[in-house]
């Protein structure tokens, strides 16, 4: 059986960039750290991602060809610690979400040790396009 691609419909012109992000989300698939995703208006989301332990200074966000990228990296104090029992990870992260074209990237902030991310959608104009005939 094979595998059939958005290329292999005559009527799908274009989206061939859509196949590879769907397959560039799919690999990008560890738990860490947890998010939610939720519609806080008609045209606006909040991304939270829970980053107890990270300040804001651990954390960049950056957007990288349609792609909003959290990373997360927690830094040595210098001074020496000794653990009697280290049951918090301070690991490093990054997190992926592809963004849909008319989607902007917001304001970050921190609270409550998460991260919200807000992203608005700017709905373009419909426009409507005549085509002239000439003769051949």
């Amino acid at each position: 059986m094979t595998k059939m691609t958005l290329g292999s419909y005559p009527h799908m012109l274009g989206f061939e960039q859509l196949e590879r992000l769907l397959e560039r989300t799919a690999k990008s698939s560890e738990g860490y750290p947890p998010f939610n995703i939720e519609q806080t208006a008609a045209d606006s989301y909040r991304i939270s991602l829970a980053v107890a332990g990270f300040s804001e200074r651990d954390l960049a966000i950056t957007v990288e060809d349609r792609q909003l990228v959290i990373r997360g990296r927690q830094r040595d104090e210098g001074e020496e610690r000794i653990f009697l029992h280290r049951g918090i990870a301070s690991r490093q992260f990054q997190r992926s979400f592809v963004l849909a074209d008319g989607v902007e990237v917001g304001e970050a902030v921190m609270e409550n040790g998460l991260l919200h991310v807000d992203l608005t959608l700017q709905r373009p104009e419909t426009v409507v396009q005549t085509i002239q005939i000439r003769k051949g």
